[in-house]
């Protein structure tokens, strides 16, 4: 049976409503300045640091971003410097999906247009992601409740399955993409898998259990 809204007209579908979302927010997203995306990923990387999981770990999952997403290159390599064994996303083979660790900012590629930069080194299994003691996932938006709108293909999804049940997920958004308390929820599908904190550059927010 066709949902329908409170006047009668036809609700849109969770999967209407989150592309009509990812469309508005990709958009604004392009307005931001190519320097101000670069102070906001500072900002981020010590938000992230401060978090005592992070503080903590020993390995870190993290995406590469592409431009105009939260930026997490300096996240990256200060988590490096620091001798923390980072696992970032890879396409291996035949579209297999994997890990990397990162070794150097250089070292980072973009092996085809639109694809997030990619490491070179040793194609780790997707199921490597049990070796991170924090996750931390891209975002076009998340909520209070601990619900993310991804880019639409389900590999985070897929790939949160096979993360340690205690390791923390957090998600970086801008702070207009944040849905705090008392505001309007994301739709969320049953394939959906929720995350354990939220950061945005203004506040670091831990999802209630």
């Amino acid at each position: 049976m066709t949902p329908q809204s409170a006047h009668g007209t036809r609700a849109p579908a969770p999967e209407e409503e989150k592309a009509h979302l990812r469309a508005s927010i990709r958009k604004d997203r392009m307005h931001r300045s190519e320097r101000r995306n670069a102070e906001l990923a500072e900002i981020l990387r010590d938000r992230v640091l401060d978090i005592p999981a992070v503080a903590d770990a020993r390995c870190v999952s993290v995406y590469a971003s592409r431009p105009h997403e939260p930026g997490t290159l300096p996240l990256i390599s200060a988590l490096h410097d620091r001798g923390v064994t980072v696992l970032i996303p890879r396409l291996g083979d035949g579209l297999q999906r994997g890990w990397s660790e990162f070794h150097g900012a250089d070292d980072l590629i973009e092996r085809a247009p639109g694809r997030p930069p990619e490491p070179s080194g040793e194609f780790l299994p997707f199921d490597a992601l049990g070796d991170a003691d924090v996750v931390v996932v891209p975002a076009l938006a998340a909520d209070a409740t601990g619900t993310r709108l991804g880019q639409g293909g389900g590999w985070y999804d897929r790939a949160l399955e096979l993360a340690r049940p205690d390791a923390p997920v957090i998600a970086l958004t801008f702070a207009s993409e944040f849905h705090g308390p008392g505001e309007s929820l994301l739709p969320r599908e049953d394939h959906d898998l929720p995350v354990t904190m939220v950061v945005t550059p203004q506040l670091t927010t831990v999802v209630p259990a």
